[in-house]
């Protein structure tokens, strides 16, 4: 060993070698863990969905805010306190973005009759209708939006009991999963149908003991392909925003609240009633097996009830049925008031 003396008279040991080239790799993969972070929360705050594949990712948000504090743990440790600052706001924005959905607040609005509902994806009609005539039953439902009904559901349904229990009806039935429609305590008048890549969007008319309230069974295409991003798009976009009749969107939106899309509709004057009674993160899809390149895809909440500001939100829940890969979602909702 090389025991020459240093410019103040010390000896330099030139065995041991320079820590600086280390020291400078192990910030730069910490500010890179940082970097991605920061990368979602900027693309998540953009006012669109910026592509096809950030479509797809940005359902996983409620993960990626969970994991962020591994950026935090890194820095601190390896004592890198510019790049602890910079992961510890972004945990704090994930924490702004997340945290209230676990929340909910008190009832506000309302003023009228009570309206409970549920949504039901019955997976191309595959469902087992005897339980979905069980559960309209035990949660002693008004309004029933249904998205994938076929004929042969309408058939079942109605033999397990349905049409009894929901005597009125307004359906856009069609074969595989393209067809939706909304069973009713109360008188239901067919208004509409947004059809876009073939998925109809029935929109009803309920008369709730004089109540007027406009109902939407919303299943836009699912963007699992990039050709279908476009149709996707084009089935949310269409969606009715608030003013006039009171207004209920139910179903499936192959879509979360992390996409911009959905902000959008919120920002219009909507309301979700998992984040307004704090069930936010429940999730809702997939409730079978699903992979994606033989990977398992992590469950998210795809199925949504959203309903204007002027309604009053007392309760909310998902529900496990058979045979069909989306839990039900439940509703107990106050309407506003006639007039």
């Amino acid at each position: 060993m090389d025991h020459r003396p240093g410019p103040s008279g010390g000896k330099v040991l030139s065995g041991v070698p320079d820590p600086t080239p280390r020291r400078g790799w192990v910030t730069a993969a910490i500010w890179l863990v940082v970097a991605v972070f920061a990368a979602w929360v900027g693309l998540w705050l953009f006012p669109g969905d910026v592509a096809f594949w950030w479509v797809q990712l940005v359902a996983f948000t409620p993960y990626v805010a969970l994991a962020s504090p591994v950026a935090l743990v890194l820095a601190l440790s390896a004592r890198r306190w510019v790049a602890g600052g910079a992961a510890l706001a972004v945990c704090v924005a994930f924490a702004v973005i997340v945290v209230p959905r676990m929340v909910g607040e008190s009832p506000s609005g309302g003023g009228g009759p009570r309206l409970r509902v549920l949504a039901v994806n019955l997976l191309a009609g595959g469902a087992a209708a005897e339980e979905v005539v069980r559960l309209v039953r035990e949660l002693r439902v008004d309004a029933v939006a249904f998205q994938e009904l076929s004929p042969s559901a309408v058939e079942e349904m109605g033999r397990a009991g349905l049409d009894t229990l929901l005597p009125h009806r307004a359906t856009e039935a069609r074969p595989g999963t393209r067809g939706s429609g909304i069973y009713s305590r109360f008188p239901v008048t067919r208004v509409g149908l947004l059809d876009f890549g073939g998925f109809g969007q029935l929109m009803g008319l309920l008369d709730v003991d004089g109540v007027k309230v406009e109902m939407v069974s919303v299943h836009p295409c699912a963007p699992y392909i990039g050709r279908l991003h476009r149709c996707w798009g084009e089935g949310l976009d269409e969606l009715p925003r608030p003013g006039g009749a009171a207004k209920i969107l139910i179903g499936d939106f192959n879509a979360t609240v992390d996409h911009a899309r959905v902000r959008d509709l919120l920002d219009s004057g909507y309301r979700d009633a998992a984040e307004a009674t704090g069930s936010g993160l429940l999730t809702t899809w997939p409730a079978l097996p699903r992979d994606f390149h033989g990977l398992p895809i992590p469950p998210v909440t795809i199925d949504h009830v959203l309903a204007d500001d002027r309604t009053a939100f007392h309760a909310f829940s998902v529900h496990l049925l058979s045979d069909t890969d989306h839990k039900a979602v439940f509703a107990d909702l106050e309407l506003p008031g006639p007039g």
